[in-house]
């Protein structure tokens, strides 16, 4: 199942400087159906009832799915992604932090800092969680805690992550966390591809299963 939050175009137009947390407090959440939304009440994980209002994707706005309070990432987790960077395989799950600042919805313009040189793109595979879980063991399954996944841009400033060696710096500048459009509750097969397109170029592409850490693997130990 697809699921969305997402704002009519004629409320998005007449608010254009909201906050990622002001744009999730007035958006809406429905479920994708081919070219049309239907609105639900609640947010997306849980109990959902549909209100009998829809909306055809062209007259909406897709919003960031969920409002994250922490986004935990993994690096150096492709092998392609490893050669990129000349760096080796990490011998356990390279871990960092991207504030909520960063995040904006993922048709929004992304602001290159006047301080960088060199700012690229990262397609990512997100897991949305949507339950508070901690010291997962190794043979805990973390599914039940998971709402769903979706597409993410970990946008980074090449120049500054290398010059600071942490990755504060470069990945955490407003707008660095572009993510969505919808959420899909389906748990990817291990031959779904993740693949980034930079106007309509394909720039990067790699399989879940290439992951060098697997999704339960980085879940249970960073919980």
């Amino acid at each position: 199942m697809k699921l969305c939050r997402f704002q009519p175009l004629e409320f998005s137009a007449k608010h254009p400087r909201q906050t990622a947390q002001e744009a999730h407090a007035n958006s809406h959440a429905g479920i994708v159906e081919g070219g049309v939304i239907r609105e639900i009440s609640g947010e997306l994980w849980g109990p959902r009832e549909q209100t009998g209002r829809q909306w055809k994707v062209e007259d909406v706005k897709f919003l960031p799915p969920s409002a994250p309070t922490k986004i935990v990432c993994v690096g150096r987790n492709y092998h392609e992604h490893i050669s990129e960077m000349g760096s080796s395989v990490p011998k356990e799950p390279l871990i960092f932090l991207k504030p909520p600042s960063s995040i904006i919805s993922p048709e929004d313009s992304i602001v290159l800092p006047p301080s960088s040189k060199r700012v690229d793109h990262e397609g990512e595979l997100a897991v949305i969680i949507s339950r508070r879980c901690a010291r997962l063991g190794p043979n805990d399954d973390p599914k039940p805690y998971i709402a769903g996944y979706t597409c993410l841009n970990d946008v980074t400033a090449r120049d500054l992550q290398k010059a600071d060696v942490q990755f504060t710096r470069g990945k955490g500048f407003d707008t660095f966390c572009p993510f969505g459009p919808v959420l899909e509750t389906e748990r990817p097969s291990p031959d779904a591809a993740v693949e980034t397109f930079v106007n309509g170029v394909q720039k990067q592409s790699g399989l879940v299963k290439e992951m060098i850490f697997p999704i339960d693997l980085v879940f249970c130990r960073n919980s």
